[in-house]
């Protein structure tokens, strides 16, 4: 038809790069690619022990490239002329140093192999000591800039992270003109407005990460920040004052970028956000929905009127920012640091020992990588299996889920996890069963906090991997929350969301209300509470609050 429009949703993960091609009349995606990162993939700039995760920009130029010609390669022919928009969402916080010019300082010779040049990834934690000062300054400030992100500022956030590279990269330090989050970096790249002072800058990453209030006049005060730490000194001026909704246009595919990708200047580039908050709207969020983005660590999104919400500052949660989610309401964010990953966790540590044949000479290498595939794709799969026949009135280990320490309720990253009750009969599948039922506990543990300081939570909706994937570990999520999930249908709910917010900022659609009520995909299934297993959980979920 002549008057299809199409716009593109482009989903930055932890490990991947995708873009989907969605037709705005019904939300049906047209086409698809995945770019993994090859510099992330070999782990390179990480230092895990450490909590130290830092990505390469090159990763993610080479990825917008690959996704974005690969998905228009799979489309009929034409495709690429009725491209209206492009909307990017990314992880967060995730800021780098940039030059002057906006140029993250890993893409120039000097930095090129420096970890402190590069992104600073949402789950890297070298920053506790800087977030542990934050907090302390902020309790006994005349303002409390903490107020409006729960009241406890993460190390994982935008503040502390700059701190703590200024602190102990000198050479960074003095290169470093701005700091820029990825989710800002990707739309002014693509519009050539790269200028740190002028490029537009996410309501969603600075309200819930940097600390941005309206009440603030912006950004904490200059004096706060130089009383943080001297380096601080001077770099409010180099950063942003004004913010905006992913609704918003961030200007237009160049000359450069539409040559490169095959399309035209004249496709509209949104405001970024994280992929959370766009993965909420492509999830179909409404008012006092509770969506749970369920991946290698969750993020919990709700939305509620302002004038509902009112004075109400909700402590330790991710923050409450106008706007971040849905434009037009107040946004709320929770999460867990960790949901798969610990999944991932114990499945590395059970195949430890695998890792040990390719030094033995009594296998061939085509035998060991066989045995590796084989039990890779299937350890899990196998252990859920087994985990469910186990009664919940048997599932004598307790688990605490603060592998990656504890975002929400109340964030700190200086926790660990534990595992409780161990005998000589705990076998594999009971430890697996208590992890799952402690991502679970800890689920509970953000909705209760919701609840308890007056956010009500009118239904619960699911998105990302592990809702897609896993039958048990949803049914028992149901079972402990004691509530109905509802699980979208969209295998790409974060970047069906971006596109949602490009056919907005594109003007395809007036509002992203409409946007979500023509594009969106709807439920494939819902899990139900079932009340005799929820009971006995809630006698497990006190012996989690106070272990």
């Amino acid at each position: 038809m002549q008057n299809e429009n199409y716009v593109i949703g482009i989903d930055y993960g932890t490990d991947s790069c995708r873009s989907v091609i969605i037709n705005t009349a019904n939300g049906k995606e047209l086409a698809s690619s995945v770019f993994y990162y090859p510099r992330w993939k070999e782990g390179k700039f990480c230092d895990p022990v450490n909590n130290m995760f830092r990505q390469h920009p090159l990763d993610y130029v080479e990825g917008v490239k690959s996704t974005v010609k690969e998905a228009l390669k799979k489309c009929p022919a034409g495709t690429a002329q009725k491209v209206r928009g492009i909307s990017i969402d990314t992880t967060g916080s995730t800021p780098v140093a940039v030059d002057k010019n906006g140029t993250p300082l890993a893409l120039t010779d000097e930095f090129k192999d420096n970890p402190n040049a590069m992104f600073v990834l949402w789950k890297d934690h070298t920053a506790v000591k800087e977030a542990d000062e934050i907090n302390t300054l902020a309790a006994s400030a005349k303002v409390d800039f903490t107020k409006f992100v729960g009241g406890i500022y993460s190390s994982e956030w935008f503040w502390a992270k700059i701190l703590h590279i200024l602190r102990v990269d000198e050479k960074v330090r003095k290169a470093a003109f701005s700091w820029v989050e990825h989710c800002d970096w990707m739309p002014a790249l693509l519009t050539g407005n790269t200028d740190p002072l002028v490029l537009k800058r996410s309501r969603c990453a600075a309200g819930h990460k940097a600390m941005w209030h309206e009440a603030f006049g912006g950004l904490p005060s200059e004096e706060f920040l130089a009383k943080l730490d001297p380096l601080l000194a001077g770099l409010r001026d180099r950063l942003f004052k004004d913010t905006f909704t992913s609704d918003v246009s961030a200007g237009n595919l160049s000359k450069e970028w539409a040559d490169e990708l095959g399309l035209s200047t004249d496709v509209v580039v949104g405001v970024g956000a994280f992929d959370a908050h766009m993965g909420a709207v492509g999830g179909e969020i409404t008012p006092y929905t509770l969506l749970k983005v369920m991946g290698t660590s969750t993020c919990d999104m709700l939305t509620a009127p302002a004038g509902e919400i009112g004075e109400n500052v909700v402590k330790g949660i991710c923050g409450q920012v106008d706007g971040s989610i849905v434009p037009g309401l107040i946004g709320l964010e929770a999460g867990q640091s960790a949901f798969g990953d610990i999944y991932a966790w114990f499945k590395k540590l059970l195949l430890w020992p695998v890792s040990t044949l390719e030094s033995d000479s009594s296998f061939t290498k085509s035998e060991v990588e066989k045995i590796k595939t084989k039990l890779e794709n299937d350890l899990l799969v196998s252990l859920e299996k087994e985990a469910s026949k186990i009664p919940v009135e048997d599932s004598s280990i307790l688990a605490i889920d603060w592998m990656n320490g504890r975002r929400t309720p109340d964030a700190n990253q200086n926790l660990k996890g534990a595992i409780f009750g161990l005998n000589l009969g705990s076998d594999a599948p009971r430890i697996y069963r208590a992890l799952i039922e402690a991502t679970a506990f800890g689920s509970r543990s953000i909705a209760e906090r919701f609840e308890s300081e007056g956010v009500k939570i009118n239904d619960v909706i699911a998105i990302g991997g592990v809702a897609k994937k896993s039958k048990f570990i949803m049914q028992t999520v149901s079972n402990v929350l004691n509530k109905k999930i509802r699980v979208a249908v969209s295998d790409q709910s974060v970047a069906l969301g971006a596109a949602m917010f490009a056919a907005v900022a594109a003007g395809i659609y007036a509002d992203v209300a409409e946007a979500q009520k023509n594009m969106g995909n709807g439920f494939e299934c819902e899990y139900m509470p079932e009340p005799e297993k929820a009971k006995m959980y809630d006698a497990i979920y006190k012996k989690y609050q106070n272990a």
